[in-house]
């Protein structure tokens, strides 16, 4: 099965988008511990004002003083840095190098891991505004195909939690969840 990325991309933007829109109380908890519900929104905005500076070459050294601060409306936010992340992934070549905090990969890759890091945390903040936390099916899967084959390494990373015990027949949704340590059941 090939998986349209870019069209991923635009699913998970849209659905963070609609999950964005339900935001009432900003400092509601999260699924994501660390973080509450300001602080996740904020992390998923700056992760996109990082694409289109890395997808132009940059490192990350020559990137960071280039992430500006973000303003009081980070809806607007989300709108600008999100419509600038999906205008810089839609010109370029998908085998570029990009240069990310671990080493240089694919622009594929990149987009890949950008759409995994939005699609996780449209469930964190679905939790946190007590809507819809059903993900796209489509994402589900192509996310699933991405934190999968990484589910020895994934809680070493430090980006996730312990990965949640679930039955093999688990909706696939729950098993997605369950590997970057979220439990869909409480």
């Amino acid at each position: 099965m090939t998986l349209d990325w870019m069209s991923l991309h635009d699913t998970a933007h849209a659905e963070f988008a609609r999950r964005l829109a339900a935001v009432t109380d900003w400092s509601a908890p999260t699924p994501d511990t660390d973080w509450n519900t300001h602080q996740l929104v904020q992390h998923v905005i700056e992760e996109q004002q990082w694409v289109p500076l890395l997808l132009e070459g940059k490192t990350v050294r020559e990137a960071q003083p280039l992430i500006q601060r973000l303003g009081r409306d980070l809806a607007a936010d989300w709108q600008r840095y999100s419509r600038a992340a999906a205008e810089a992934w839609a010109h370029v070549d998908a085998d570029a190098p990009v240069h990310v905090s671990y080493g240089t990969i694919p622009a594929h890759e990149y987009l890949r891991e950008q759409v995994s890091d939005v699609t996780i945390h449209t469930w964190d903040l679905a939790r946190a505004t007590q809507t819809s936390d059903l993900l796209d099916a489509e994402l589900v899967e192509a996310v699933y195909t991405v934190f999968e084959p990484q589910k020895e390494t994934l809680e070493a990373s430090g980006l996730f939690a312990s990965p949640v015990p679930v039955a093999d027949d688990a909706p696939l949704q729950s098993r997605l969840l369950a590997l970057t340590g979220r439990d869909d059941r409480v």
